[in-house]
């Protein structure tokens, strides 16, 4: 199937799901999607039991979607991008330490004890399989989704000082736990040599590396647009920085995730203040809130369809709905780590841990990288597994995420 057909269809399903959910449902757009995707393809399983001709094409469909690459190598760096945009620095840096431990030692040890875990449970289960593949289920689990945290934290109403440990941590952590899941996919694949200097080189690579090209790159980007005052030029501007940019950081074996992000950070806030007029500004962030939304509206009903393609079995079912209360636990003791820590040196606001674990979304990220895993018995465990804590994260989670938010007050604690 051509490329455009593709396309086409998707942005047609999209629109007829977003009209059904906006004039009947009334959910959340992404959650609304997400789950009218799921119901679809959820038809389409039932009726193929009499029709097999249009199940097996909706099953090349969404296999020829290739969510890991589509979403890995082209729609991620737009979605960071426009995601970092409205991200001020000055929040950012006010939550600096917090948003360090949760993106860094809070992924890492996530994904050794959700591993590790995982292997017990899958061996009691009788499921045999390497450690190292547990690890990795860990690497892709363990990062919360910036894309469907801030699609749906902008309608939650968290105080500000939450809202931006939740941001600045699902922009961050992403980058590192993609880093991660890398450095364990290579040990597993025997690309990379399994010692601690490979992974520390590696890291130190793609992280650093990630983080320099991202500010040379909107130094570059900042610089021309002061120079000049036409927005449609302007605009241009910032997507070349966004698609060359990604790419560059791609071929450079960098983090591209991480490079969108402090362009994003840099364009929005530098860039925004000394670099635009009010007129740029304005066409600017309709341009990319409606990248943004676009994008978000197909990804979340691509991880509705994703269910047509997924071999379930009865124990990696078992093993999926374990993995949930798996995750939240270790995600509840991975953000109280930060909090134990910088308790003495600052407030935190009441609820702080409770409304942190169950904001810690996961969504098409941790789906795209399961299938990016090579093509054999490990990999349809762990993405069945994956798929059900992704559809329990965004559907259950992010519906009611705001019962477990603190209420805003006149003077909120940092």
């Amino acid at each position: 199937m051509e490329a455009f057909d593709i396309i086409g269809i998707l942005l047609t399903l999209a629109a007829i799901f977003g009209f059904v959910n906006y004039k009947f449902i009334k959910l959340p757009t992404t959650i609304g999607l997400m789950l009218l995707g799921l119901i679809f393809s959820l038809v389409i399983i039932i009726t193929g039991q009499f029709n097999d001709n249009f199940y097996q094409f909706a099953q090349s469909f969404v296999t020829e979607v290739r969510l890991d690459e589509s979403l890995l190598g082209i729609m991620l760096s737009y979605l960071l991008f426009a995601g970092a945009l409205h991200v001020k620095l000055e929040d950012l840096s006010s939550q600096r330490w917090v948003i360090a431990i949760l993106a860094t030692v809070g992924v890492i040890l996530s994904t050794f004890i959700i591993g590790t875990l995982s292997y017990a449970i899958l061996g009691a289960l009788g499921i045999k399989i390497d450690y190292t593949y547990c690890l990795l289920f860990g690497a892709l689990i363990s990062p919360t989704d910036p894309v469907a945290v801030l699609g749906i934290l902008k309608k939650a109403g968290a105080p500000k000082s939450l809202e931006t440990k939740i941001t600045g941590e699902s922009l961050f952590n992403d980058g590192v736990g993609v880093v991660v899941f890398i450095a364990i996919l290579g040990i597993a694949t025997g690309q990379n040599e399994p010692t601690v200097s490979a992974i520390t080189n590696l890291f130190v690579i793609e992280v650093l590396g990630g983080l320099g090209i991202g500010f040379a790159l909107g130094l570059v980007a900042f610089l021309m647009l002061r120079s000049i005052d036409q927005y449609q030029v302007e605009i241009l501007i910032t997507l070349a920085l966004v698609t060359g940019g990604y790419s560059l950081a791609q071929h450079l074996h960098t983090s591209g995730p991480l490079a969108m992000v402090v362009a994003g950070l840099m364009i929005g806030n530098h860039g925004r203040i000394l670099a635009m007029s009010p007129k740029t500004e304005e066409h600017l962030d309709s341009f990319w809130e409606l990248i943004d939304e676009i994008l978000n509206a197909i990804l979340f009903l691509v991880i509705g369809l994703e269910i047509l393609v997924l071999a379930f079995q009865t124990s990696h079912l078992l093993f999926g709905i374990i993995a949930i209360p798996l995750t939240l636990g270790v995600r509840m003791f991975a953000v109280s780590l930060p909090v134990f820590i910088l308790k003495k040196q600052r407030e935190f606001t009441k609820g702080t841990i409770k409304a942190l674990t169950w904001g810690g979304l996961r969504g098409g990220i941790s789906l795209a990288l399961a299938l990016s895993i090579p093509k054999g018995f490990e990999r349809d465990v762990l993405l069945t597994a994956t798929y059900i804590v992704v559809i329990f994260s965004i559907a259950v989670q992010g519906m009611t995420l705001k019962y477990f938010l603190p209420k805003k007050t006149t003077s909120e604690k940092q």
